[in-house]
């Protein structure tokens, strides 16, 4: 495991992604503030490492929480070096399947949680002078399937946002990068994932992506471990990139997305070029 230095706040711990990354900022010594959901999660951590993890129970939907878990990274360690804002879930519906509670309900942890927890932990780089934010999108955040319309919205929405925050905060020595795991062994898609009841009239797009989606809980070819290790190197990279896929599965997905919408970029950039203009 290689050195890591400095103090990492770490949302979403208690599990999956979360819990590996923090898992790693320990096992390479460095120090760490994690945030869970219950009291009680991820105790492994602090009986682990009792000197450099503090874990506080923090709801990302909650002002409040927020402001007290980035106050006790403060209280414990005087600094933030390393934001990688987290905490999410992945809420399975068709377009006309979910409720509008559950589609605000995905909006106010994926989205909304994740821009008041950078809002929190700004002001601390910024004064410090330096930071790195680390803002864990999905590939779903690129390329949209049916039966996620709603998650995808939630991770777009985070793209847009740290795409902005990274031009305004470069300035003051912080650099942002979105990473766009692939499909990595976690919990996403069982015990944390949610799902709208559903409609026979979208069995054959929605779902069957829940269909492919279900059978493959568990059997995930992607390591948390790795994914954590590689956010391990990209804290140490001098010059970070804005957007970071990672494998297994995002490449083959984002490539091609991305190859579609340069074609109809010039594509139809030349047609509207030569089209008639409406008289004014």
């Amino acid at each position: 495991m290689p050195a890591v230095d400095g103090v990492w706040f770490v949302t979403g711990v208690s599990r999956g992604l979360g819990h590996a990354i923090a898992d790693a900022v320990l096992a390479g010594g460095g120090r760490l503030v994690g945030t869970v959901r219950s009291d009680g999660d991820a105790a492994d951590l602090v009986a682990a490492h009792p000197d450099r993890a503090v874990i506080t129970r923090a709801d990302v939907t909650d002002g409040q929480d927020i402001d007290a878990a980035v106050a006790s990274a403060l209280d414990a360690f005087g600094r933030i070096d390393v934001l990688v804002s987290n905490a999410g879930y992945t809420l399975m519906a068709g377009i006309e399947e979910a409720s509008d509670e559950e589609v605000v309900e995905q909006f106010a942890t994926n989205a909304f949680g994740s821009f008041r927890v950078a809002r929190a932990v700004l002001p601390i780089m910024r004064r410090q002078q330096s930071g790195r934010i680390i803002m864990i999108s999905s590939v779903a955040g690129v390329s949209a399937a049916p039966g996620l319309g709603y998650y995808a919205a939630s991770k777009h929405a985070v793209e847009g946002f740290s795409e902005s925050m990274a031009k305004e905060v470069a300035p003051h020595g912080i650099s942002v990068t979105i990473v766009e795991p692939g499909l990595f062994r976690t919990d996403t898609l069982g015990a944390s994932m949610r799902e709208s009841s559903q409609t026979a009239a979208y069995e054959s797009t929605a779902g069957k992506t829940r269909t492919a989606l279900k059978s493959l809980d568990g059997k995930q070819p992607g390591d948390p471990a790795r994914l954590a290790a590689a956010l391990l190197a990209l804290a140490e990279e001098p010059d970070p990139p804005l957007h970071l896929p990672l494998d297994p599965g995002a490449t083959t997905a984002i490539r091609p997305r991305l190859e579609q919408q340069l074609q109809e970029l010039d594509e139809w950039a030349a047609k509207m070029a030569t089209a008639p203009l409406a008289d004014t």
